[in-house]
């Protein structure tokens, strides 16, 4: 065997036993802790680390896809150790060891920084360095025997491509054996036939690697908790609100190719959080506690919560990472009870001024008290678009706050809603640069055409969507080449809570353009036309296409 046969060798077994490892402890985490496991403590701990620049980009690389690439980068990366620490252990003995050991004290050290942590979620880290290092050393050793069976000067017949040689001592049905039909001319050397330790090592790297392939797809089937949970929630039927929602104004829907409906769809509907894996809440034992600067403390089950007074009101939610032009936003018929209802059981102390919620998974929002206690339609929510909210989307219960962004707002499986000071409490994202209160600022988007698309000359449709929620749009216009603006036909808003969407043909000849688009509230104020970034409290400027127009 060659050095750089055993070094790749030594890389698999390094891949098969961490891998078989990190599957073990997911499968005892899918058994002891299932809203808690060391792939995503680890990946819960990247997130919050990372710097809110690269939040934004890996946002606008992947957009809601960046859970599924950070899982597959992590993955990527720990077979790319786990074969490191194959080859360095082959080459000296134990610090493969120490490399999966180093591993193992990073997931114990995540898992133990988690909010969401239970004497369970301990022993699954600690079982996966375990089985990571004793099977590491397992199989190196098994490939240290044959690489003493088969020397250094044993040739290629010694290897994976032994049993092909030729000779007089093997007899006939060695050549057969080995698919060469008749046996090799008499007189040659004798056939090396391969040694059992070679045997040994490939069965014992097999064996591991169906062990973790076997493990893998039970941890799956334990951490399948979202299946029931999700049965559950399809079978629940959503109580009649007390007061429905508003109907949806004739004409508030642009009909208009490339321009999306009014309401967005569930399917479709952006999911921008820290959660790394959707936590699984069971509805029959989630509560929502009430707690802080409160006359009394309130505690909520989901039975209770169904049982309220609930209403139904069109809201639009946008996420503080939308660029200018982005699809960060999106607009729903949400059923909920008053939050101001269930604070003012609770009553408030003076000197409050700031609830802090918390969510399952323990991300956590500080929101103006003014805001959740006046006249605006900020909702404990359950239903969305005529459903129990998805799992993604907050089930069983979550947080609807018209007018701002969602870092300071829209807290998914709501657990507990303290209210506290500002100057006591911060929620998740302002310690990472992100500002204190979040108001959505007023902007506007064009759908159509896309940049860059070319289109044919003539008389050339524009259309997209505005809003400036709590406050309402009053009017939208266009502009070409930085020339006069122009008004568009804006057509009602289902409330000044959601956003509007508009239209407007212009007469062009063939050539390029730039057109930009700018929204002005219904008190008169114009969007801002300077660029800035979403940090640290939303973008800024007007949305620009670029339009190739074809003769």
């Amino acid at each position: 065997m060659t050095d750089r046969q055993a070094t790749g060798w030594a890389a698999a077994a390094g891949v098969v036993a961490v891998g078989t490892g990190l599957a073990l402890g997911e499968l005892a985490a899918g058994l002891l802790s299932p809203s808690l496991s060391p792939v995503t403590a680890v990946g819960g701990a990247v997130i919050d680390v990372v710097p809110p620049g690269v939040k934004d980009w890996a946002i606008s690389l992947f957009g809601t896809a960046d859970k599924a690439a950070l899982l597959v980068g992590m993955g990527l990366l720990i077979a790319a150790l786990a074969a490191l620490s194959g080859i360095v252990e082959l080459r000296r003995r134990f610090a493969g060891v120490a490399v999966i050991a180093v591993f193992g004290a990073a997931g114990l050290a995540a898992v133990l920084g988690r909010s969401e942590l239970t004497g369970g979620a301990i022993p699954a880290p600690l079982l996966a360095a375990a089985v990571g290092m004793i099977l590491l050393r397992w199989l190196i050793g098994k490939l240290g025997e044959w690489q003493t069976d088969a020397g250094p000067d044993a040739g290629p017949e010694a290897g994976p491509e032994a049993g092909l040689g030729t000779g007089l001592d093997a007899g006939p049905d060695a050549g057969r054996e080995a698919g060469l039909g008749a046996g090799p001319p008499r007189g040659g050397p004798g056939p090396t036939a391969p040694p059992p330790s070679r045997r040994r090592f490939l069965q014992a790297l097999g064996g591991t690697a169906a062990v973790a392939a076997a493990a893998a797809v039970l941890a799956a089937t334990f951490r399948g908790a979202a299946a029931v949970v999700n049965e559950v929630r399809s079978k629940l039927a959503l109580p009649v609100p007390v007061s429905p929602a508003p109907p949806i104004p004739a004409g508030a829907e642009v009909r208009l190719d490339g321009v999306g409906p009014l309401v967005t769809p569930n399917k479709d509907f952006y999911r921008i959080d820290t959660a790394l894996r959707v936590p699984v809440v069971d509805p029959g034992q989630w509560t929502l506690k009430v707690t802080g600067l409160v006359e009394r403390e309130i505690s909520l089950d989901f039975a209770t919560l169904l049982a309220k007074p609930l209403v139904e009101r069109h809201v639009t939610i946008a996420c503080v990472s939308n660029v200018v032009g982005g699809d960060l936003i999106g607009n729903a018929r949400w059923l909920g009870w008053p939050v101001r209802d269930l604070l003012a059981l609770a009553g408030p102390k003076d000197g409050a001024d700031m609830v802090l919620s918390r969510s399952a998974d323990g991300w956590t929002a500080g929101t103006p008290l003014e805001v959740l206690t006046d006249n605006r339609d900020a909702l404990l929510a359950v239903g969305m678009n005529g459903e129990p909210l998805p799992l993604e989307h907050g089930f069983p219960a979550r947080l609807i706050v018209p007018g701002l962004y969602g870092y300071v707002s829209a807290t998914k499986w709501v657990t507990e809603l303290k209210v506290t000071r500002f100057a006591d409490d911060v929620g998740y994202w302002t310690p990472r640069g992100w500002s204190e209160r979040g108001p959505i600022k007023t902007s506007s988007r064009i759908d159509v055409p896309r940049d860059g698309r070319p289109v044919n000359a003539g008389t050339v449709a524009f259309g997209g969507v505005a809003w400036a929620q709590h406050i309402g749009i009053g009017r939208v216009e266009l502009r070409v080449n930085r020339g006069a603006w122009q008004e568009a036909e804006l057509a009602p808003g289902i409330s000044r809570d959601t956003w509007y969407q508009w239209k407007l043909e212009l007469p062009l000849t063939p050539g390029q353009y730039e057109v930009q688009v700018r929204a002005t509230d219904l008190n008169g104020a114009a969007q801002v036309e300077e660029r800035a970034p979403v940090v640290p409290n939303g973008a800024t400027g007007f949305h620009t296409v670029r339009v190739d127009v074809k003769s």
